[in-house]
């Protein structure tokens, strides 16, 4: 389950790739909505995000799940770890999903293997994006409130959604 997310728009957003990579540009622009976006950061850690298109094109990074299922393999992919440290960060999710380059431009729309199903209503926080250098005041960061799986606890609990 998907604990902690941040959005990240295609056009205007000074943190978002599609500002200074012409591939991430091109990429919005053949791509449809809910293709995985999986890109190494810092030649270290893969992430995670899902193509956005509608009303704003953009990209929306998975920061942190709630293993509700898979957790002996996961645990086994991250030497045995739990909690937060097991899949709180985009680059410990990764690695307990065994998220890899191999995974870009998968659509999550196609199998039900790998796709995003609506839940019951949650009760989520809008706060500051994190990790990032530039437009961390965005309220961008969506968490489920008290989870004990979100990479960071919110700092404030800045709007409600």
């Amino acid at each position: 389950m998907v604990v902690e997310c941040e959005a990240y728009a295609a056009v205007g957003d000074p943190a978002c790739h599609t500002l200074t990579r012409p591939s991430a540009r091109e990429f919005v622009r053949r791509h449809r909505a809910g293709t995985a976006y999986v890109y190494l950061n810092y030649g270290m850690h893969w992430m995670l995000n899902v193509l956005t298109k509608g009303e704003v094109e953009g990209f929306v990074l998975i920061r942190a799940i709630e293993p509700l299922r898979g957790l002996p393999a996961m645990q086994r992919r991250r030497g045995g770890k739990s909690g937060r440290t097991l899949t709180g960060g985009p680059g410990r999710l990764t690695e307990a999903l065994g998220v890899t380059g191999r995974h870009h431009g998968a659509d999550f729309c196609l199998s039900a293997r790998r796709c995003f199903l609506a839940g019951a209503a949650a009760d989520v926080v809008a706060d500051g994006r994190i990790g990032i250098s530039r437009a961390r005041e965005l309220p961008w960061r969506f968490t489920l409130r008290h989870n004990l799986h979100v990479s960071v606890p919110v700092k404030k609990e800045s709007r409600r959604r």
